[in-house]
Order: C-alpha cells, then structure tokens, then sequence
C-alpha cells in the first residue's frame, strides 16, 4: 500500500490588523480555520486556493507569497495532512454567493483574538501560517513549479 498525504491549500489574508477565517462545522463542532481545502486533480496549488477562497468567503483572492508548508498528521485519524498556506489580498466579494456546505460564515480577528480562541482551531496549523506571516516568511511564488508551466516555457 502506498501512502499519501492530503495535501491542502490556506489563504493567509490580512487587513488593517485583522485576518481573515471561517467559522465552520467540523466533527459536529464549530472551528476556525483560515479558508482551506483540498488540491483537486489537475488544479495548481495557486488555483486551488483562489478557489477554495472564494467558495468559503465569497471573496476573490490573490496569492502573493507562500508562507510556508506544513506536515500535520491528525492526532486521532490515520490521515497527514500537507498544507500550503499563501499570503495575499482579497478584493471584490460575492455578497450574493452561497458559502460552501459546512462554512457557517467569516469574521476579521486581530492576531491577540485569534490566540484567545486557539482552543476553537481546527489545527494547530491556524495558529502556525499566522504567526509565520507575521514573521516575515513570505517566500516567492516563483519557487512552485507546476509541470504544465515548465513545459510551456521550455517547449518540451
């Protein structure tokens, strides 16, 4: 049997000193968690968090930077969980646009509101992207290499 990881994208979204989450049911509990999900087949780490962005905020999403990659293995599944998590900007929402099935909706939290809540995270990758953000790691998009990009600049 070959192992796989689930490998997820999150958008670190910060304004005004206050970053974007989503409050959503997991295990029949209500979380926070950045707006995140999983990498579909086909889909670049950049496109599927422009995605996932939009279908749990409704707001349109631009990647800027990755903040980092994280290995998470659940503490009570046999499920890994591989995250990149990306900064960038949010302009131009949906107001109309239904959110995705179990996002109960989005609030703004200032870094201190969002440590007094780490017990209603969903992992302790929440707190890890923003802190990394607020350390500066901010790595440039350039080091992610999608197959079907270098193809296209190489001709092979």
């Amino acid at each position: 049997m070959v192992w796989k990881p689930n490998v997820t994208v999150a958008a670190v979204v910060e304004r005004d000193g206050a970053f974007l989450l989503v409050q959503e049911r997991s295990q029949g509990r209500l979380v926070l968690n950045q707006p995140a999900g999983h990498l579909e087949p086909g889909e670049s780490l950049l496109d599927a968090v422009r995605r996932e962005t939009l279908e749990e905020t409704a707001w349109h999403f631009e990647p800027t930077a990755l903040v980092g990659i994280y290995r998470w293995p659940h503490p009570s599944k046999s499920t890994t969980y591989l995250r990149f998590a990306f900064a960038g900007r949010v302009d131009g929402q949906e107001h109309a646009r239904e959110l995705d099935n179990g996002i109960e909706g989005t609030v703004w939290l200032s870094v201190e509101e969002i440590r007094a809540q780490r017990a209603l995270h969903r992992s302790p990758q929440v707190m890890a992207c923003v802190c990394d953000y607020l350390a500066g790691r901010h790595y440039p998009l350039d080091c992610l290499r999608d197959y079907d990009d270098y193809s296209r600049e190489t001709g092979e």
